[in-house]
């Protein structure tokens, strides 16, 4: 589909389906969601992602890297289903393999994603959301030029659940 300068992105494939059963049930990796992915859950996630494509003609591409060739995560967008203020609204997330952590590519795959939100679907603004306690993501967010807009309760969440007080940062098309 397209490129950023170290990783490719695309389509998912039924091969993919293993390492991101094996991503989801990392409990690193999985620390700032409320629990990890049983292999159930992941396939109903998966098939998640393929209807949001087929709905919305975009969502969250599976993503290589072109050194290697290996599924390394997910960088992309999603519709929430959830009301908030700032909802409706395309939001921008990424998961990726906790051994690609802090070499730049959530970043650099975020910035590449959003060019191509902006150029090709002509978003006016994306959002993106985390725990407060997910200072890695939040800084990503930071990287990529977005503002912070504000906190929230993540209505998926119990009221006071660890996790559940969010950070929401936006960006708009014209200051990408």
């Amino acid at each position: 589909m397209f490129k950023s300068a170290r990783l490719g992105f695309r389509n998912w494939q039924k091969e993919d389906l293993i390492p991101f059963i094996k991503m989801n049930s990392d409990v690193e990796l999985m620390k700032y969601f409320p629990k990890i992915l049983s292999p159930e859950e992941t396939k109903i996630f998966f098939k998640r992602i393929g209807a949001h494509f087929n709905e919305n003609s975009f969502g969250l591409w599976a993503v290589d890297k072109l050194e290697t060739n290996d599924f390394i995560g997910f960088i992309g967008f999603m519709i929430p289903g959830f009301e908030a203020y700032f909802t409706p609204c395309v939001e921008i997330g990424w998961r990726l393999k906790r051994e690609e952590w802090n070499q730049g590519l959530a970043s650099e795959g975020a910035n590449r994603c959003l060019y191509f939100g902006f150029e090709k679907y002509g978003f006016s603004t994306v959002y993106s959301f985390t725990s407060i306690s997910n200072q890695a993501s939040e800084r990503v967010m930071q990287k990529i030029g977005m503002e912070k807009d504000g906190e929230f309760d993540h209505p998926y969440l119990e009221n006071g659940h660890q996790l559940s007080r969010h950070v929401i940062y936006k960006i708009s098309a014209d200051k990408s």
